[in-house]
């Protein structure tokens, strides 16, 4: 890239199970909360900002353009201009790389990107056959043409489609997203015993994150007039492979693998961050918490989606000339534990590499350094922030434990990848 990106800071706020804690709290306010703070802390004048930026998956009808609502909420000036973008689970990292190409473009050098999910608020529709009722109704011109209308309602029309499940399903290959993981279950020849212990070690990683208070200083807690969450709470304390193992499989009941437990958990959330350039950080006499080198995002086959990792890695690494042993931490989202293991396995096949990429395998990844607090299985998902908030928990770890070189990526849902390389 031109100039290296600084990411001056970032926050983000505890991640809830959908239907619980932040349930009642909108998306556009939980994101305006973090913002809000994320700019105090760093006292900046909203002025200075040229846009603001936000991922988010399931927009709110009542919130057109979040990004624009979440801004004015969070007090930026009616000047201040803002959109929103939709890349799936990369939503938050696409706010950040548009963001970087408004800079590279010369149209601002300072901005705020991030993303904000409330899966909780992801609402029932009606069906279709309800729908076309109403709409024949409200164009009736005769009482006998609406009796006639309501004569052909039948019970069945009320039944709800579930907006989540509609979202979590690829309309490509017909397929919602858990039978992607089974399918990478197969093809890895993956287990379930295997994604079980995988899914442990996340909620153990995360239970010792929380219990070590190490992720603080990235969560700001929310406090509502009905509860308040400091900490992300889908982490299962002393989780343990017995209770895992009675969970049934969900997608393919017959002979799945893949069950809620070893699945990432559907979740309330947001994350911001503010993105400069290099030289602006200086000229603000801000110390940056790190930088965003270079990124890069890919497509595959919509069934086998939970392999984007290692298509936008390839991608990413062959354009900046980097190797896995250059990377201290990795960051690889755990949509489900079957994608993470397929990924782990496909980084070093030499066989996968040769066919799918020509190449040599990039190498073995070491688990000592990947999710080292625990990844979405054990914290939660909300689809428009993870992409941020894995760029933010990637670089608050490298500043932890002293390292230089970061790689944050995850599986996009329709088969595309992202991968960030980040350093300090």
């Amino acid at each position: 890239m031109k100039e290296r990106i600084a990411i001056i800071d970032g926050l983000r706020s505890p991640i809830a199970k959908a239907n619980g804690k932040l349930d009642l709290v909108s998306a556009d306010t939980l994101g305006a909360i973090i913002t809000k703070e994320l700019v105090s802390r760093n006292n900046l004048d909203y002025k200075l900002f040229d846009e603001v930026i936000i991922g988010n998956v399931a927009q709110p009808a009542n919130a057109a353009n979040i990004a624009r609502v979440l801004a004015i909420k969070a007090g930026f000036p009616q000047s201040t201009i803002a959109y929103t973008v939709h890349r799936n689970c990369a939503s938050g990292m696409q706010a950040i790389s548009s963001a970087i190409e408004k800079i590279h473009t010369n149209q601002g050098d300072l901005y705020l990107a991030g993303g904000v999910e409330s899966m909780s608020n992801i609402p029932l529709l009606h069906s279709d056959k309800l729908r076309r009722l109403i709409t024949k109704l409200t164009y009736a011109r005769s009482f006998q043409e609406k009796l006639k209308i309501l004569g052909s309602f039948r019970p069945s029309f009320l039944k709800p489609v579930i907006g989540l499940i509609s979202g979590l399903t690829d309309p490509i290959s017909g397929k919602i997203m858990g039978i992607t993981a089974e399918n990478l279950a197969n093809e890895f020849k993956i287990s379930r015993l295997a994604q079980d212990e995988y899914a442990l070690n996340s909620h153990l990683k995360a239970q010792k994150a929380i219990e070590d208070g190490v992720l603080k200083d990235e969560i700001h807690p929310i406090m509502t007039k009905d509860a308040s969450i400091i900490d992300d709470d889908g982490v299962r304390f002393n989780q343990n492979m017995q209770s895992l193992s009675k969970l049934r499989p969900i997608f393919d009941r017959l002979s799945g693998t893949v069950t809620a437990g070893n699945s990432s958990q559907v979740s309330d959330g947001a994350c911001s961050l503010i993105v400069t350039t290099e030289s602006k950080a200086k000229e603000l006499n801000l110390e940056p918490l790190g930088f965003i080198s270079d990124y890069s995002y890919a497509g595959l086959e919509a069934s086998r989606m939970g392999l984007g990792p290692i298509y936008a890695t390839k991608k990413l690494f062959d354009k900046t000339g980097t190797s896995l042993k250059d990377i201290d931490i990795i960051e690889l989202n755990e949509a489900f534990a079957a994608q993470v293991i397929a990924n782990l396995e496909a980084f070093k096949s030499k066989s996968f590499c040769k066919k799918t990429f020509g190449s040599d395998a990039l190498g073995e990844i070491d688990e000592s350094i990947l999710n080292i607090n625990g990844g979405a299985i054990a914290l939660g998902h909300p689809v428009g922030m993870s992409g941020a908030r894995i760029v933010l928990t990637a670089l608050k770890e490298l500043r932890r434990r002293k390292a230089k070189k970061a790689l944050a990526t995850l599986c996009i849902g329709g088969g595309q990848g992202a991968a960030f390389l980040l350093e300090v």
